[in-house]
């Protein structure tokens, strides 16, 4: 199995996958401490398929999980014939794009539930077939770092529970119903934060908490607005 993504959520997978006997073929990352010693390790920058040639040629079963990953595959990589799969902040297609800017907005538009998704890697951006997804709600109450971390527990759970599945080709679409209507929340939706300040949940919703640092986007769009 090949691993591309950066963070914690990236180790404990890596850890994970390691510790139940499936070997780690490569971790491709920005810091060589996400392979968590359990795997060779590929520094990557932004751009992922520059290294199409070293996926090919570390892969063993044709597997490759993306995790916390903001690294779009496009070609060569999604013509090798490896089988991709990303782990998901958020409910497809609800919550396409980048997690941060898709908690703020389910806070704000008064999403009732969140959760996280596996699905497979294709030409865009998290539009691949959905295979499982981990929702929970979002309570009145709630705020951006509840949400976010909570995201992040569930994208840990969809991982450990279908890696088995995944490893014996065995990963069937979901039977679920769709979130709600296909939206994409990027970078570009921070630019309207401004017309939001008077909405009732924007303390919420811009309540990172712990993960200013994990969200700079959203968080250097806030420090523009105080």
């Amino acid at each position: 199995m090949i691993f591309v993504g950066d963070g914690a959520l990236l180790r404990r997978a890596v850890a994970h996958a390691a510790d139940r006997g499936h070997p780690v073929d490569l971790v491709c990352s920005s810091d060589p401490a996400d392979a968590a010693g359990a795997g060779p390790h590929l520094a990557v920058g932004a751009d992922v398929n520059a290294h199409a040639g070293a996926l090919a040629a570390a892969s063993g079963d044709g597997i490759v999980w993306s995790l916390n990953n903001k690294r779009i595959f496009r070609a060569p990589v999604l013509s090798l014939g490896l089988r991709l799969y990303n782990v998901h902040n958020g409910l497809l297609p609800r919550h396409r794009g980048l997690p941060s800017v898709a908690v703020l907005h389910a806070v704000l538009h008064g999403h009732r539930e969140y959760g996280a998704t596996l699905h497979e890697v294709d030409a865009g951006i998290d539009t691949g077939r959905v295979l499982a997804e981990r929702r929970f709600p979002i309570g009145p109450e709630d705020r951006f770092h509840q949400v976010m971390l909570r995201g992040i527990r569930a994208c840990q759970q969809v991982f450990e529970e279908q890696l088995p599945a995944v490893a014996a080709g065995r990963a069937t679409p979901a039977a679920v119903p769709a979130a709600g209507p296909s939206a994409y929340h990027g970078v570009r939706d921070l630019d309207r934060l401004a017309h939001w300040r008077d909405h009732p949940a924007y303390a919420r919703a811009t309540d990172l908490g712990p993960f200013a640092a994990h969200a700079p986007e959203l968080a250097e769009a806030l420090r523009r607005l105080s």
